[in-house]
């Protein structure tokens, strides 16, 4: 009995066991706090589990930049032990200017892409044509098909079928604003088609309405012409643009211009140009320009031509090794490009044509899988896809699955036109690697889902620090055999 009673009295003593720290009842906290033990123990989780709900890791984040300073210091040195000092800004303006191609006073380059402009001449041309019903609404749609397969396919039968000479930066400007051009020639037909559909539409329902014979269907079409004046005069002193009243040159020529790839009647615009804000975005293009120039000859270039060997011996070691020592830079080189062109160009333009609508990017960097990625990082693209691919197909009774699918074929076949068109060597290198993020993105899906959030951000950098190098030292590899093996 006295061994049962003291083992019972200790039982009582003693805290209730449980799993998580949250399970501790308030009624045993406070029969705790009311002995004479003078307890200093309290329900309390470690920093670094989740439960803790604890989120101040400043001083681990300023641990982690001094580290990528002291690491990015020593690589730097090394590089300049190793290859001298490469950076030559002459070589910058004899590239940047295409000196290569004006030997007999000719630039191909500069000629394309002053000739860029006459393709939306003739698509502004055609959708004038369809709105004053001089071109059936299926001939016009030929039409414009006709003329954006010839706009995108010009530079390729230039480069081809010509004799001219083109560098490697007028060419790659040429098929990059070729493309915009296309991408944004396919919305200012689309949505002027959706216009023209929703007018007539509109113009039939009020004549069906009015041929009406009812005595109270002419006070209910009254009623209705009544508050479509209205409106018409709301958006008269609004200033709001109408179809057909958009199909001019200026209208155009401000889309063509402006930071978006989705045409709109009438574009939010802001009153005033902020001159501070101005001067930074042109300063941040001008250095920018000029960082990422003297990363790719001091960092990126002796990177690239030393993994040809590797590559052409196959020895995965070696290229394991090449791999891992072109991701950082060209990591770097392609964070400063994101931030140059999403940020510092894209702000700049839309600075100085009153463009209000600033959302070229959300929260990439916290993407949980790569789904989530390719629908935040580029946001012109991405909402040109959903408005002008992924919606309409999903419209016609297709599924979601499939129109993604088709986003990323078309997304694929882009790529692979900005790289193998300038170098003149047709590889599916980066039409594989698009064509392989649904499946990445399901892996990636898994991951979070199992492992957790971080997990699959994780998944989302790895892709992205290792895939990008591995591609370029696959292209650099075939052109250097093609162009430099001795035959």
């Amino acid at each position: 009995m006295g061994a049962n009673h003291e083992e019972n009295s200790l039982r009582y003593r003693r805290a209730q066991s449980v799993t998580t720290a949250e399970e501790i009842t308030e009624k045993e906290k406070r029969a705790r706090r009311s002995q004479f033990d003078r307890p200093c123990h309290k329900p309390r989780d470690s920093l670094f589990s989740w439960t803790s709900e604890f989120t101040n890791f400043t001083g681990l984040v300023n641990w982690g930049f001094l580290m990528l300073t002291i690491g990015g210091l020593r690589l730097c040195l090394e590089n300049f032990l190793k290859y001298g000092i490469r950076v030559n800004p002459f070589e910058w303006i004899i590239v940047l200017t295409g000196y290569n191609e004006g030997k007999n006073y000719q630039y191909p380059s500069i000629i394309l892409l002053m000739y860029s402009v006459v393709p939306a001449v003739i698509s502004l041309l055609i959708e004038k044509a369809i709105a004053a019903d001089l071109f059936t609404q299926k001939l016009g749609v030929t039409l414009q098909i006709i003329n954006l397969l010839t706009e995108i396919s010009l530079p390729v039968i230039v480069l081809n079928f010509s004799n001219q000479e083109f560098s490697f930066v007028g060419i790659t400007t040429v098929c990059m604003i070729y493309l915009v051009i296309f991408l944004k020639l396919w919305s200012y037909c689309q949505t002027n088609h959706w216009c023209r559909n929703g007018t007539r539409t509109k113009k039939s329902k009020s004549l069906r309405r009015q041929s009406l014979s009812a005595p109270n269907s002419n006070a209910l079409v009254n009623a209705e012409q009544d508050q479509n004046s209205d409106h018409e005069k709301t958006d008269d002193m609004m200033g709001i643009v109408k179809y057909p009243d958009n199909l001019n040159l200026r209208d155009l020529l401000y889309f063509l211009l402006a930071p978006t790839l989705c045409y709109e009647l009438n574009f939010p615009r802001t009153t005033r140009i902020r001159k501070r804000f101005l001067i930074k975005r042109i300063v941040e293009v001008i250095f920018g320009m000029n960082l990422i120039l003297a990363l790719f000859q001091q960092w990126m270039i002796p990177s690239v031509k030393n993994a040809v060997d590797p590559f052409s011996q196959m020895d995965v070691v070696r290229i394991t090794e090449r791999l891992l020592k072109l991701a950082v830079p060209n990591h770097l080189i392609w964070l400063c490009f994101f931030y140059l062109s999403f940020h510092s160009f894209l702000n700049l333009m839309g600075e100085l044509l009153h463009f209000a609508d600033r959302n070229f990017y959300n929260d990439w960097w916290n993407s949980r899988n790569i789904a989530v990625f390719w629908s935040t990082w580029n946001m012109p693209v991405h909402l040109w896809a959903v408005r002008h691919v992924y919606i309409p197909i999903t419209e016609m009774g297709y599924g979601k699955g499939l129109a993604g699918i088709v986003v990323f074929f078309i997304s694929a076949f882009f790529h692979e036109y900005l790289v193998s068109v300038p170098l003149q060597m047709f590889r599916v290198w980066a039409f594989l690697g698009m064509m392989a993020q649904p499946p990445l993105s399901v892996i990636s899906k898994f991951v979070e889902r199992k492992l957790g959030v971080r997990w699959g951000n994780i998944i989302v950098w790895s892709s992205l620090i290792l895939g990008q190098p591995l591609a370029i030292m696959m292209y650099y590899h075939d052109y250097a055999i093609a162009h430099y093996t001795p035959k």
